[in-house]
């Protein structure tokens, strides 16, 4: 496996369980009956740092998306540098932090972490047209 591919993997998996801390806060605060339901808007809201996580896990998704078409059409034109397994690596640690520092609310670090793992995702697009 390419370490572009070991970095996706890792990150795919993470994404997809960044939906655990917020759902255990959904039944703490609503029950677990309550929360098996669909949302209603007379529910009790979720915990500030849950509502926040929920949004970051979204904006990890929609980046995930972004991110593994960069990592595939790298792997489809046999692409694999180290600049390229690198930026893959950062990206990760990006998403990690992204998704932490939104849960405990720090704004500037949250932006931060965000553009951190948006130059790593522009290192791979740059790949793809041999410009690094």
């Amino acid at each position: 496996m390419s370490p572009e591919l070991y970095w996706l993997t890792l990150t795919t998996i993470m994404t997809g369980l960044f939906w655990v801390p917020y759902i255990l806060d959904r039944i703490a605060v609503r029950g677990l009956r309550k929360a098996m339901e669909y949302p209603k808007a007379s529910d009790k809201p979720q915990s500030p740092w849950a509502q926040r996580q929920m949004r970051a896990h979204k904006n990890a998704i929609e980046n995930l998306v972004l991110f593994a078409a960069l990592v595939l059409t790298l792997r489809a034109l046999g692409i694999s540098t180290a600049t390229t397994a690198l930026a893959c690596a950062v990206y990760f640690w990006a998403r990690l932090a992204h998704f932490l520092i939104c849960t405990a609310g720090i704004p500037v670090a949250r932006t931060l972490a965000f553009a951190v793992g948006f130059a790593a995702q522009a290192v791979l697009a740059l790949a793809i047209f041999k410009l690094v």
